[in-house]
């Protein structure tokens, strides 16, 4: 990849990624002083009224692609794919670290902020704190992760439209269907995804940084 190439991609990245810290801030300002509880209520209303059963079956299917041990098994398939076909050693690296590193992000910031799950309409019951999301920061990581490293193997416009669609409604159904079965907030799963989004986008810009001081000294031998 050309030089001033990796130096655009880490100038995004980096924006992207205050972005999504600044906004996972103010997020968790409101979470913190129960100023947002009317519209957790009011959407937490609107998701729950379109109950039925087969959206129920679908709903938590998708939590189910959303959990933990799935997640594992998805991402075991993935280290194989990019250890034994395409041999990436640093895509393998940069994987693994934002695929482990999600979940103690995830645990540290419940534990951080303590917030009750919704005590409302269950359709399941799980235990645990409720901010931020970790189904929805696992599924935004993992997505994420696999459309970024999946982006320049896809040649043409429309795969890689299908590979952004794809990874958009995965991460959203797997967000939606939380707030369905009635065991997280609706901020809870936009702060799972900002959060997310910060430590996704750092993770990926100290990669570009590393490429990019690659690069540099690559060209410095060669002008040398």
């Amino acid at each position: 990849m050309p030089y001033m190439k990796l130096k655009s991609l880490l100038s995004i990245t980096f924006i992207l990624c205050l972005f999504s810290l600044i906004v996972f801030g103010l997020l968790a300002y409101f979470v913190h002083g129960h100023d947002i509880i009317r519209f957790d209520s009011r959407v937490i209303a609107v998701v729950q009224g379109l109950e039925s059963v087969w959206l129920t079956f679908l709903m938590k299917f998708l939590s189910f692609i959303g959990s933990a041990p799935v997640i594992i098994v998805l991402s075991i398939f993935i280290l194989f794919f990019l250890l034994k076909v395409l041999k990436h050693r640093y895509e393998l690296i940069l994987f693994v670290g934002v695929m482990v590193g999600s979940p103690i992000l995830d645990f540290i910031l419940k534990e951080l902020f303590k917030r009750a799950r919704p005590d409302l309409h269950r359709l399941i019951e799980i235990s645990g704190y409720s901010f931020p999301s970790g189904h929805a920061m696992s599924a935004f990581t993992l997505y994420g992760i696999i459309t970024f490293l999946s982006w320049r193997h896809i040649s043409g416009s429309w795969g890689r439209a299908a590979l952004v669609l794809f990874s958009a409604m995965m991460i959203f159904g797997i967000g939606m269907s939380r707030i369905y079965l009635g065991v997280h907030y609706p901020t809870d799963i936009i702060g799972g995804y900002f959060a997310s989004g910060t430590w996704l986008g750092f993770s990926i810009w100290t990669f570009q940084w590393f490429k990019e001081r690659r690069a540099h000294m690559h060209n410095s031998l060669e002008t040398g």
